[in-house]
């Protein structure tokens, strides 16, 4: 019966989660390999490298009536014949072979991805690409993790802690999040599920050919239903930003089938954070974690100064780089770990990350833990205050956030109160725990 816990997938009298710990986590249309899968395990990453080439966008007329902020689909872009030959020549200067491309809009250049030949020194081979003056820039391919582990009428709302420490039903008096744009970025998500029916505006897959709609992967599940499953609709649970429009990006894949640990690599998102820029996003979530990424960082500074908000998970544990990572060590993006084991890297904001009730494929439900579950909640938080006050900047969001925590019942550690937030954002009374 949909709605009805599973036995093997939700054990509530122990309350306990369970499952593997995660290691470390342009057109509107999804551009697709030229080559080959980068995703596949025949690929060999280590001998990837992503070049630009300059390609510059056309004039952006806008037509009659319009205004900056349409939601429109931006001018037709396509690589010019010029950064096509650019493209081949410079391959074929380093024996390179070309493994997908794409063209980038809002930096103005077309992207090649090329795969090295064997035996040849990756970190050589950049030094070489970026003194030739056909290319724009050069960096590895990166790869990047998500982050969590398996551990009202809605039936289990009770369940639901993680609201209960963030005030949530007292902010849903004054907001649900409603018409404000979130995109998640992070594995595929399975539409079909009770709890996410009517919830998902869009999905798009930057990874491969195969359609989004048949792609139920658990990370991406768990993290759209924090952020955003359906309210009072007798099944499950209720999302913190119940009137937020999802868009599911899927730019990461599941390690293992029927896992929540989920790998992603810089082109896919690259894609995939482009078109949620494209598409004016509110807010991007990012429940992911990896190195720092030059191309990444890029779009997403692009991202920022047109307003949009971008919320990174902490990584899980302390590390010499923690200030060189992405996507937290970017400026403007708020980070944010778990309150009760947060990982030892700095963080901006705590939310609840511990054994939090949430969506998995094919109609179930279970308990999961890690930043990425706090990251979700810190960004339906987001989308109960956007619905509010539309000209909250990142920087007027977080002191909102920052300045209206509270001590965690058990621990004392901070955490988000989004009721208390919002009383701040609105001069208001009534959000007593």
């Amino acid at each position: 019966m949909s709605g009805r816990l599973r036995p093997w997938s939700l054990r509530i009298g122990a309350l306990v989660a369970a499952g593997l710990m995660i290691s470390g986590c342009s057109s509107l249309a999804a551009p697709q390999s030229a080559d080959l899968s980068l995703n596949s395990t025949g690929v060999d990453h280590s001998r990837l490298v992503v070049v630009t080439v300059r390609n510059p966008a056309p004039p952006n007329i806008p037509h009659a009536g319009s205004t900056a902020r349409s939601y429109d689909a931006p001018t037709q872009y396509s690589v010019s014949p010029t950064a096509e030959m650019q493209a081949a020549a410079i391959g074929k200067a380093y024996g390179l072979k070309r493994a997908a491309a794409w063209p980038i809009a809002m930096l103005g250049v077309h992207c090649i991805v090329f795969e090295a030949p064997e035996g040849v020194d990756r970190a050589e081979l950049l030094v070489r690409l970026r003194r030739d003056e056909r290319v724009e820039s050069a960096q590895p391919m990166q790869s990047f993790s998500t982050l969590s582990a398996e551990e009202n009428q809605d039936p289990y709302r009770k369940l639901q802690r993680n609201l209960d420490e963030m005030n949530v039903s007292a902010a849903h008096r004054y907001s649900r999040g409603d018409g404000v744009r979130v995109a998640v970025i992070d594995t595929g998500v399975d539409v079909a599920h009770p709890d996410l029916k009517g919830r998902i505006v869009e999905q798009q897959n930057f990874v491969d050919a195969r359609p989004a709609q048949s792609l139920p992967e658990r990370h991406g599940t768990a993290v759209a239903g924090i952020i955003a499953a359906n309210e009072n609709n007798r099944e499950g649970i209720v999302g913190i930003a119940p009137g937020a429009e999802l868009f599911a990006y899927r730019a990461c894949w599941p390690t293992q089938d029927a896992s929540a640990s989920a790998t992603c690599n810089t082109l896919t998102l690259a894609k995939a954070l482009s078109a949620a820029i494209d598409r004016k996003m509110n807010i991007v979530n990012l429940s992911l974690s990896g190195p720092s990424d030059p191309l990444l960082e890029r779009i997403v500074a692009v991202g920022i100064r047109r307003g949009t908000l971008f919320v990174g998970a902490a990584p899980p544990r302390p590390s010499a780089r923690d200030d060189q990572l992405f996507p937290t060590s970017i400026a403007g993006v708020i980070s944010v770990d778990r309150t009760v084991h947060p990982g030892g890297a700095d963080a901006e904001l705590f939310a609840p990350g511990d054994e939090v009730l949430t969506l998995v494929p094919n109609g179930a439900y279970d308990f999961m833990s890690g930043s990425s579950l706090a990251a979700a909640s810190v960004s339906g938080g987001l989308a109960l205050l956007l619905a509010r006050d539309h000209h909250l900047t990142s920087a007027s969001a977080l002191e909102l956030l920052a300045k209206s925590s509270h001590a965690h019942s058990e621990t004392q550690a901070s955490t988000v109160d989004l009721c208390a937030a919002m009383s701040l954002l609105l001069n208001a009374d009534g959000c007593a725990p």
